[in-house]
């Protein structure tokens, strides 16, 4: 057996471990969600209150990190949307960003729903998970009631339950914009158009000229288009083609499930759920979670099964850090966890390490997508993922097999090793997709200068 595949077989019985929340994007704290970089200002000077100077740039500041702290500036920004926004968000006992006043319930018995009533909390909302048979209860607590201590309150009500808070989870990169371009059509690329490929995610600029070949369905927002940079970036790096540029599956049907809509309440569990459960119902084999949050029980039963169903889940391994502990998704057992590399094959200092990260992918000094018939330099393990995602899914088409396990081992095979000898916690099996990066100038045809 190919050592890489041993490898890949026993990242994927790691096991659930506790994990942390990655910081909260620009966007998050009501700035536009264009300029969602981080201010130019090295993290161990980082005040308590975050400054809203967005002039930096998001590839000079991020070189300016310090490994060890790039969890401060996570905890700072979960710190400041807290403090902004009462009304709607608190921390948990860890200190990662929950909906205040909200306790979800994993397909509760209708006696378990009795007696938290007798309690004293009501039942506010149910979210049916159809294409997995399942609902998500979201309770509410009596008047006075903490949120930690609601939870703690059902979980004791009933000890065999799913219970959590509705954690809210986020995207994982950087987009520094570039001016529009309108050359963009010239150049036809080989696609993959009967190919789907789902993404939970931001809303998708599908008007964009890189989509001209693509067919996207769109979840969440009430049917409403929300166009976002982060959504229009991971859409265009899996199935864009225009000029030069093309995502690793050009052409492919994109399944995108907003869920964020442009809300403050965007990214939440119950949220992210539903996605899931949609994507299912669609019967879409390849799905790309370009975001991060903490363990929550919610969503790894879901994650569980979506994969029994036979779904396969990419995940970006998030941006907090070497030494930060796992995120999820991309940390649950079965899903598969993607590194980002530079220009020069070097993994990036702020993308996370350990035994989930399966694969390395081109994650900065490209280009990607954004609305308004441009391109931006992206930046992060939220725009590796999306890679990896559709090169999975090319595999499955050329193997004529409905399951990865094939997909997945033909990958493994033509990654290149970089690092250690062999897998490692750093760079998974390799990198692959190397040859997927373009660079702004060429993908948008911006002329030199013009930046």
């Amino acid at each position: 057996m190919d050592p890489r595949r041993s490898q890949l077989q026993r990242s994927r019985r790691h096991g659930i471990r506790a994990g942390a929340w990655v910081g909260i994007t620009f966007g998050f704290l009501g700035l536009p969600a264009a300029a969602q970089v981080l201010p130019q200002v090295p993290v161990p000077n980082l005040p308590v209150q975050l400054p809203v100077d967005i002039n930096g740039t998001a590839s000079s500041v991020t070189r300016q990190l310090d490994p060890k702290r790039l969890q401060d500036a996570r905890l700072i920004r979960v710190q400041e949307l807290i403090r902004r926004h009462r009304d709607t968000f608190e921390a948990d006992p860890k200190g990662n960003a929950i909906i205040r006043s909200e306790v979800l319930a994993y397909s509760p018995s209708e006696a378990s729903l009795d007696q938290a009533r007798a309690a004293g909390f009501t039942v506010i909302r149910e979210t049916a998970l159809a294409g997995l048979g399942a609902r998500i209860v979201t309770l509410e607590p009596p008047h006075g009631m903490s949120t930690s201590r609601a939870l703690r309150t059902l979980r004791k009500l009933d000890p065999t339950g799913a219970y959590d808070f509705n954690h809210v989870y986020t995207e994982v990169g950087e987009i520094e914009p570039a001016p529009a371009s309108t050359d963009a059509t010239d150049e036809a690329h080989v696609s993959a158009p009967q190919l789907k490929i789902g993404m939970i995610d931001r809303g998708v600029d599908a008007t964009h000229a890189v989509f001209q070949g693509s067919e996207i369905r769109r979840h969440g927002c009430g049917g409403k288009a929300v166009p976002d940079p982060h959504g229009t970036a991971v859409a265009s790096l899996i199935a864009g083609q225009a000029g030069q540029f093309h995502g690793a599956a050009p052409g492919a049907q994109i399944y995108a499930a907003d869920v964020f809509c442009g809300s403050l309440r965007g990214g939440s569990v119950d949220l992210v759920a539903d996605a899931f459960a949609w994507l299912v119902t669609e019967d879409v084999p390849v799905i790309n979670v370009s975001l991060v949050g903490p363990r929550n029980v919610m969503v790894e039963y879901v994650v569980r099964a979506v994969l029994a169903h036979g779904q396969v889940v990419v995940a970006a391994v998030g941006n907090d850090g070497p030494s930060a502990p796992p995120l999820f998704p991309a940390s649950y057992d079965g899903v598969i966890g993607v590194t980002a590399v530079d220009a020069h094959r070097v993994v990036l200092v702020e993308a996370g390490r350990g035994p989930q990260v399966d694969f390395a992918a081109p994650g900065a000094d490209m280009a990607a997508a954004i609305p308004g018939q441009a391109f931006g330099t992206v930046r992060g393990t939220s725009f590796a993922s999306p890679i990896v995602a559709g090169l999975i899914a090319m595999q499955m088409k050329a193997s004529g097999s409905p399951t990865a396990d094939a997909a997945i081992g033909a990958l493994t095979a033509q990654a290149i090793d970089l690092g250690a000898a062999g897998p490692d916690r750093v760079y998974g099996n390799g990198l692959v997709g190397d040859g997927l990066r373009e660079e702004l100038a060429a993908a948008g045809h911006i002329e030199e200068g013009s930046k």
